[in-house]
């Protein structure tokens, strides 16, 4: 019974987010609500198990999601992405062109998240397909999938640190994973798989999109650039190596506190405010505007977070995680599988990445302690079910099919064939690296 009204509320998440078209927000809390009191939670218990649930997540979020927006915003708006983007193109040179856009989006990628990305980098693909006298796809795939594989794979974005904080995983171990399956993922994800559908012609939709190209003078140094976007990623990183490799001691206990997420974060915003804000002429005043509308472009996917950790939180304190766990405690099936397969079903499902990684962390979170599995490499499981096919009620789908002016055909051919290269080849690394771990 209670797997059955789980199913009747994950159909109710999907029909309202769906068909009725209401906010995930909100129809995350609607279920999250149905669920609890179906299952038999007092009613009186419903409102606090949903606020502890969602301020429990967004206590462990709101810093590095509202800073992960902040330096993206910053490095959108100041041209470091556009340097960093031109400057590997340049140096790659026509003929491997595309291979330089797949390693510029992992790196503009691991800062933003996947439509600010997108949108940041589309006028540069093309500017470089224009240039460069070559098809649009042949750069346009490899950004795509570089940007969906950080966005899958990589903390501090939405889904994957969520699910971390839900497994109670280690955050810069998961990146350190996260880092070794990206990379192949993207290369056969993006310039290998193009050579697949080289034949389907894109084009750019007239009027679809007015590009800001800055200037060479208006834009930070390719140093400066990167430096600034893998500061986050360069303390989390070191703090998941300290970990593996150093004693117990002062310097550990130092890269353990710069290592933190949010300490990461609060440390690389402070450096964007100079590298990417004073240093380029700006005022304090017009950089905290553009922090303010980096907070506002992350103020619902803040929210959505929230609620997918009270849905979490309703699973957990009505028994319901628990009785899943117990029915899969003996099962053949690797609980690292399971957790790829319930996010991909939900994903299907429902279309939002975030929402499958969330509601599936929900679902399979008792998996972690009863079967001992890695928690770090659950995140990775979840985070690539997640991301698998991308349906037309993924926002994704159209976002790709309107910007490179494909048929509905042609989109399924390209952007939902790459997501469902990524999704099994995250399961294929989290199972290969499970073996060593």
């Amino acid at each position: 019974m209670p797997l059955i009204i789980l199913a009747c509320g994950i159909f109710i998440l999907f029909f309202l987010i769906i068909k009725v078209k209401l906010n995930s927000f909100i129809s995350l809390l609607l279920v999250a609500g149905l669920v609890g009191y179906a299952e038999g939670l007092p009613i009186v218990k419903l409102i606090p198990t949903i606020t502890k649930g969602l301020g429990g997540t967004l206590g462990g979020l709101a810093i590095i999601l509202s800073f992960g927006a902040i330096l993206g915003k910053l490095m959108a708006e100041s041209g470091g992405a556009q340097r960093i983007a031109t400057t590997m193109i340049n140096l790659f040179g026509k003929e491997k062109v595309k291979w330089a856009v797949c390693l510029t989006g992992v790196v503009v990628g691991i800062a933003l998240f996947y439509e600010i990305g997108f949108v940041l980098l589309i006028p540069l693909i093309f500017t470089i397909a224009s240039s460069a006298g070559i098809p649009l796809l042949e750069v346009g795939i490899p950004m795509a999938a570089a940007l969906s594989v950080t966005h899958g794979f990589l903390p501090p974005h939405p889904g994957p640190t969520a699910i971390a904080i839900i497994y109670k995983a280690d955050i810069g171990t998961t990146l350190l994973y996260g880092l070794i399956i990206a990379i192949p993922t993207a290369i056969v994800a993006g310039p290998l798989f193009y050579n697949l559908v080289r034949n389907i012609k894109a084009h750019v939709p007239d009027g679809l999109y007015t590009p800001k190209i800055f200037k060479e003078e208006e834009m930070p140094s390719f140093g400066i650039s990167v430096f600034t976007a893998l500061v986050p990623v360069i303390l989390m990183a070191a703090d998941a190596i300290g970990k593996m490799t150093l004693p117990k001691g002062s310097l550990l206990n130092v890269l353990n506190f710069l290592g933190n997420p949010n300490i990461a974060l609060t440390i690389s915003i402070f450096i964007a405010f100079y590298t990417f804000g004073i240093s380029r002429g700006k005022t304090m005043p017009e950089i905290m505007k553009t922090v303010e509308s980096g907070i506002v472009a992350i103020a619902m996917i803040l929210l959505i977070v929230g609620a997918g950790g009270a849905l979490k939180q309703i699973l957990i304190d009505s028994g319901v995680g628990m009785y899943i766990g117990k029915m899969v405690e003996h099962s053949a099936l690797s609980p690292l599988f399971l957790a790829w397969l319930i996010a991909a079903v939900i994903r299907i499902a429902c279309g939002s990445a975030t929402v499958a990684a969330l509601t599936a962390g929900g679902i399979v979170a008792p998996l972690i302690s009863i079967t001992g599995a890695d928690p770090q490499l659950m995140v990775l499981a979840t985070g690539a079910g997640s991301l698998i096919v991308s349906p037309p009620n993924d926002p994704g789908f159209w976002l790709f099919k309107e910007f490179f002016g494909l048929t509905i055909k042609d989109t399924i051919k390209t952007w939902c064939c790459l997501e469902t290269i990524i999704s099994v080849m995250g399961l294929l690394g989290v199972l290969t690296i499970s073996l060593f771990v």
